[in-house]
């Protein structure tokens, strides 16, 4: 195995244009309002048609770019998948639903997480996480911050659908005459759908494997004490079952081949992180504490919420490996400390 990740594209899709990637698959890069500033949907040609593979944030650029897409492929929508509920996939499917007639496919996770957090319903809302990074030692400054924020989900989830056609782990999708195998995968949300074609030799990885930056894995306030780092670690050690030769088509960065390789190298980085926590918790620490041991660099308010929810992730899933042990003091915070 190459010791490289192999990256066969040196360009870019054009802002509102698809760049092909292999026969009837086609790559198309949106905006982002973030640091993170774009992210990658797919076109995948369907007999007459084509098949959408994620949405986009709700912007207007982003409607625009579709509208422009679309005429100028110049063929009808028939269907548009969502690999999970975080805004820049879930965005703009009702939109787009309602624009092209097609219906939208999902896990039964996603959509479920999708309306819980849009409605703040069940624990899922700005409130509950707030108090949870409150209870991790967060300052009241950021918690302030993040309260005030409110909810930005329903600004990049403009509509959410009401119907969708739901599939599950190791189900096959018929598009453009050949199968893609639904693989689903956990900890960076409920139920996150990556797309497998064996006979194009492709992987849809969406956000489960990103060839630059390591995916978010955080932990939400409605199940506290979870372990989704174990989860996620599991779910991406299947994907070496996988041919080395196979593209990998992530949400975020550029297509890659060498799949066994970036598996190894992100498990090898979620040990490096616990690693440090660990040897920071030689006396009882909470995870406010740790951000800048994981994350030196300043963060913003968005990048804060993703932070503590990652501290708390890799740090539940120390405790879930009976490396550290949790505690609540007088003062209410969760802390942890090493175990003897």
């Amino acid at each position: 195995m190459s010791e490289t990740l192999e990256y066969p594209f040196e360009t870019l899709p054009a802002e509102g244009a698809t760049l092909e990637v292999a026969p009837g698959v086609h790559w198309i890069r949106m905006p982002l309002p973030f640091a993170l500033n774009h992210i990658n949907l797919w076109l995948i040609e369907d007999g007459a048609g084509v098949a959408i593979v994620d949405t986009g944030f709700g912007l207007d650029a982003t409607r625009d770019a579709w509208q422009r897409i679309l005429a100028e492929v110049g063929k009808p929508v028939t269907r548009i998948i969502v690999t999970h509920f975080h805004p820049d996939h879930l965005g703009l499917a009702q939109w787009l639903s309602e624009l092209t007639g097609a219906d939208i496919t999902m896990t039964h996770g996603e959509y479920l997480s999708g309306h819980a957090v849009w409605h703040q319903l069940g624990g899922y809302g700005t409130a509950p996480m707030v108090a949870q990074f409150r209870r991790n030692g967060l300052d009241e400054e950021r918690c302030e911050a993040l309260a005030q924020r409110g909810n930005a989900y329903e600004r990049g989830v403009p509509s959410l659908p009401t119907r969708y056609h739901r599939v599950m782990d190791g189900e096959r999708l018929r598009i453009g005459g050949r199968d893609w195998e639904v693989i689903v995968g956990y900890g960076h949300s409920p139920e996150h759908m990556s797309l497998h074609c064996a006979d194009a030799g492709i992987l849809i990885s969406g956000d489960m494997l990103l060839p630059r930056i390591s995916t978010n894995v955080s932990v939400f306030a409605v199940t506290p004490e979870d372990d989704p780092l174990g989860r996620f670690l599991d779910s991406i050690r299947k994907f070496k079952r996988l041919p080395v030769t196979t593209l990998v088509l992530p949400s975020h960065g550029s297509p890659f081949r060498n799949i066994g390789l970036r598996v190894d190298q992100l498990i090898e980085h979620h040990d490096a992180r616990c690693a440090e926590l660990l040897a920071a918790c030689e006396v009882p620490r909470c995870a406010g504490e740790l951000l800048t041991t994981l994350f030196p660099r300043p963060l913003d308010t968005h990048q804060v919420m993703f932070a503590m929810g990652e501290a708390i992730a890799h740090l539940n899933h120390l405790e879930r490996k009976r490396e550290v042990c949790r505690s609540v003091d007088s003062d209410g915070i969760v802390r942890f400390v090493k175990s003897q």
